[in-house]
């Protein structure tokens, strides 16, 4: 239910500058939305699981203040990453 350091790296490499740009916007919001999604599996199987209901609420708005400061930032980059990981709105 984890990511692992290997797909965190292709996901740094991939949205960020490189492996270890961890701090670059973009790649932060990938992040989250692999774990969000991995969160979301888990949920459908565990309908009970509160706790992993009400971590999947705080990711949500993290990301959600990531693509906002995103968006206020750079438009374009916003855009982007939107229609790269199919995200709404």
């Amino acid at each position: 239910m984890t990511i692992t350091p290997e797909e965190k790296k292709e996901l740094y490499a991939k949205y960020g500058s490189s492996e270890s740009d961890t701090g670059n916007s973009e790649a932060q919001i990938a992040v989250f939305t692999k774990r969000i999604s991995m969160l979301t599996d888990h949920l459908k199987k565990n309908r009970k699981d509160y706790n992993t209901q009400r971590s999947l609420i705080i990711m949500v708005g993290k990301r959600r203040k990531l693509l906002n400061y995103l968006k206020q930032i750079d438009i374009e980059r916003y855009r982007a990453i939107i229609k790269d990981l199919g995200l709404r709105k």
